[in-house]
């Protein structure tokens, strides 16, 4: 039996594949800004990093505030985009099917775009009632609160927990909050993360083992 008695998980890049096209999004509005931004290498540097994280960014490259409907049809842009184009991660609906113990999903991101992504890709069903965003607390990883808030309302401490990650800040972030962290290194493309989490994996369908293997 697992050590673990509750997993939270990460959303964008461990539970749906959309940062490559929240990321491109991002990038093309901010090149019509003068940004000159490359898509391959912001997917590669913009990965995990808070959303206010990137305004600041794209603000400083063309050194002038952004206008202030940035935002608003950024959400408009890229939720056209996940309607059409979201994915599942690979393996992933396998492992919630499967999984023996409590689960839910803890993201930087809004509610409401963790609840569409979810929708379109035929996970909402397994997390109604067990979604927690940072917007809701207004605390973003690497800070824990979005990981203790989640475990507190699941009912199991710090110590009972496995967080799954992708980002560097995601994987602080869990450590902070004194969880375990594996680290899904598929799209880990700087190797940050084998150093920083509790396990590393890079295959999906390799998850359900690792926790049914670990024993207290």
């Amino acid at each position: 039996m697992s050590k673990y008695k509750c997993i939270i998980f990460d959303c964008d890049g461990v539970l749906i594949d959309s940062e490559t096209i929240a990321i491109g999004t991002l990038v093309e509005m901010a090149n019509l800004l003068g940004a000159n931004m490359d898509k391959s290498q912001s997917i590669i540097d913009l990965k995990g990093k808070s959303f206010n994280h990137c305004l600041n960014l794209i603000s400083n490259r063309i050194n002038k505030l952004l206008p202030e409907d940035f935002e608003s049809e950024y959400r408009v842009n890229t939720f056209k985009a996940f309607k059409e184009n979201i994915q599942p991660i690979k393996g992933i609906k396998e492992v919630i099917k499967n999984l023996k113990i409590p689960f839910c999903v803890a993201s930087s991101g809004p509610e409401n775009k963790i609840r569409l992504n979810l929708e379109v890709t035929g996970l909402l069903p397994s997390f109604e009632g067990k979604i927690f965003s940072c917007y809701t607390i207004q605390k973003w990883k690497p800070e824990p609160d979005v990981y203790l808030w989640a475990a507190k309302t699941m009912g199991f401490k710090a110590s009972e927990c496995l967080v799954i990650e992708d980002s560097v800040s995601g994987v602080l972030g869990a450590k902070n909050g004194g969880f375990d962290v594996y680290g899904y290194t598929e799209h880990d493309y700087k190797n940050e993360l084998e150093v920083l989490s509790t396990k590393t994996f890079s295959k999906m369908s390799d998850l359900l083992g690792l926790i049914n293997n670990e024993t207290a």
